[in-house]
């Protein structure tokens, strides 16, 4: 466990003037978390645990008891309700905390996505009324973005915010928008002017989910998880004092949001709290793969070693690969659009990972007993391919490494610089009865 603790040693180590030494901080959270946070049950993992916690009312209740005793939002400013400190101390609890029951269904996307967006581009007003409430876990967050018909072209989206007065009022549907049926708030991307091009007409909105006007459906995926849901806005009202931004200017907003989410999937933002899914650094496994091991009885097998040994080495690969990234961002060595730099290489080791674990369970990822680990690996490979999906597919990934980083021509568009309305594109599909 040593070389865990170097590497969250590097990033960020040098505490601002003020700021709690951070072996100092490391032992008084030591301490704290073992006299007042439930220790992780041996029999379920903390993605089970989150599973179980189906409506997020157990994070709740941790995210409060994490708030009173001064460790909930540490990378947060203060004047927020957050600790105001450094990555480094969000990585020292982080690797603290582990061994503790931790409210892991906020961190993504309400701390790790959407409030940092609101951070960056929300009023005084919106960031004092909400923020403080968000690091309490009295508020939950999602994002309404992708669309029925929008396929990855997040810009063509149809839904429609017109203004009426003093508010806007919204029509459309909104799909994949993970846990909105346990969310208080969305982020919410919807075209507001259709005469100019697609990215220029678009606005983002506070939109209050559990109200008149918005269905949410839950969509039972081949797993068996309902996490996704579709939304349905029926002449929603919306208080023009809820835009988030500039009116039309909604794609800058949009831009950063994603830029948050591509830091959250591939495991650097400074935001979240605990270990995600119980799957050591940056969402790849360390000892799943030994307990399956030993599971299935294949210790001993060479080749077996061999690829437990290749997953440990892409996890360390990753984990240098977020604190050089996430560095040179912060010191401008790097441009922004680096973050999809750890987002895809995230994204293809998870996929090994999996691939890596089907082949140690063997046959039992087929076909077992009630509480067979080979099996629950088998269950797990269904969404193998969710983690190459969040803050833009990997291919998407690879387009923004190439011409942002690269600087590689852009791929061409036919509707680049036309008005939304002479584009042609997919209408938005009827609600099903």
């Amino acid at each position: 466990m040593a070389t865990d603790r170097l590497d969250t040693d590097r990033v960020d180590a040098a505490p601002a003037e003020g700021t709690e030494d951070l072996e100092a901080f490391r032992m008084r959270a030591r301490a704290w978390l073992a006299d007042n946070m439930p220790p992780l049950q041996e029999t379920l993992t903390p993605h089970q645990l989150m599973l179980q916690d189906e409506m997020g009312t157990r994070a709740r209740e941790l995210q409060r008891i994490l708030f009173d005793g001064g460790f909930a939002g540490l990378c947060f400013p203060k004047e927020y309700g957050g600790q105001g400190l450094t990555r480094a101390h969000q990585a020292a609890f982080t690797h603290e905390s582990a061994p503790y029951e931790m409210p892991l269904v906020l961190n993504v996307p309400t701390f790790s996505i959407l409030a940092p967006t609101l951070l960056d581009f929300g009023t005084e007003e919106q960031k004092r009324a909400h923020i403080p409430k968000i690091i309490s876990g009295e508020e939950m967050w999602v994002q309404f973005l992708s669309e029925p018909s929008g396929g990855s072209d997040l810009a063509s989206l149809v839904t429609r915010a017109t203004r009426d007065g003093d508010v806007f009022i919204l029509n459309g549907s909104k799909i994949w928008s993970s846990g909105a049926f346990r969310a208080d708030y969305a982020l919410c991307l919807a075209r507001t002017e259709w005469h100019v091009p697609k990215h220029r007409g678009l606005t983002c909105f506070i939109v209050k989910i559990h109200q008149p006007g918005i269905e949410v459906q839950q969509i039972k995926m081949v797993n068996g998880s309902s996490e996704f849901c579709q939304e349905f806005f029926d002449d929603v009202a919306i208080p023009a004092e809820n835009v988030v931004g500039e009116v039309n200017d909604g794609w800058t907003v949009a831009t950063r949001l994603l830029y948050h989410e591509r830091d959250a999937v591939g495991g650097g933002s400074p935001y979240t709290s605990g270990v995600f899914g119980g799957r050591g650094e940056h969402g790849s496994g360390r000892t799943d793969l030994i307990d399956l091991a030993r599971a299935t009885g294949r210790t001993g097998d060479s080749h077996v070693r061999q690829l437990v040994a290749e997953s440990r080495a892409n996890d360390l690969v990753g984990a240098q690969l977020i604190s050089r990234v996430t560095k040179g961002i912060s010191t401008g060595k790097f441009p922004g659009p680096a973050g999809s730099l750890h987002r895809l290489y995230a994204a293809t080791n998870a996929e090994r990972h999996q691939d890596i674990a089907l082949e140690l369970a063997g046959a039992g990822a087929g076909a077992w007993a009630e509480g067979d680990l080979a099996g629950e690996k088998g269950i797990e490979f269904l969404s193998r391919q969710s983690g190459s999906l969040g803050g833009g597919s990997n291919e998407m990934q690879r387009n923004i490494i190439s011409e942002r980083i690269l600087g590689m021509p852009r791929e061409y568009a036919a509707d680049k610089d036309k008005p939304f309305d002479e584009v042609r594109h997919n209408a938005s599909p009827s609600r099903p009865r």
